[in-house]
């Protein structure tokens, strides 16, 4: 199905419910609260950073962060929240790897998924801005089978000097498809 029109709340809400990613009553609490704006377009970073508003994205701050430690504790709570079903993520922490960050310091990203110790390599060159790979890469270990959803980068154009989030969403093949379907984001 392609998706022609503008992308604005009001459409990322009935695709979203067409795919079945929010229930429809879900969607039109999330456009009543943009009431005012539901139809305005939406630039296609601002449409997968909406993602999250609809509760089925997450986003890895691109600018600096006050607490990495805290940031990514925050970051895989809300994955966990988006996730459902009773997931839990405990125990996050950095451990910092040797040498100076400038050059690239090596840390672990540690946690407990549901009770299952991980650890992801990070790569920091600033105490205050994630590594978004290693960001991904940890979200991605909340989406677990037999859940047929898996963790996705939302791609949309950018412009060259200007920093973005990282959006990451939950979603199957398919509705990864349906997103795709709008104007300006790939869901890889």
């Amino acid at each position: 199905m392609s998706h022609t029109s503008p992308i604005a709340y009001a459409r990322l809400g009935a695709v979203l419910a067409e795919a079945s990613m929010v229930s429809r009553e879900k969607a039109a609490d999330v456009v009543g609260r943009y009431h005012a704006h539901a139809d305005e377009e939406l630039a296609p970073h601002g449409a997968a950073g909406a993602l999250e508003e609809f509760g089925v994205a997450v986003s890895v701050h691109g600018d600096d962060v006050d607490s990495l430690r805290e940031g990514y504790a925050d970051l895989l709570a809300r994955a966990a929240e988006v996730v459902g079903g009773g997931m839990t993520v405990t125990g996050v922490r950095l451990v910092e790897g040797e040498g100076p960050v400038a050059d690239g310091r090596r840390d672990r990203v540690e946690f407990a998924c549901d009770g299952r110790h991980v650890s992801v390599r990070a790569e920091h060159f600033a105490d205050d801005y994630f590594d978004h790979m290693a960001a991904h890469a940890a979200v991605a270990l909340t989406a677990q089978p037999p859940d047929p959803r898996s963790w996705r980068s939302v791609d949309f154009p950018r412009d060259r000097h200007h920093t973005y989030d990282t959006v990451l969403v939950l979603a199957t093949a398919e509705q990864a498809a349906a997103l795709s379907a709008l104007p300006g984001l790939v869901v890889r």
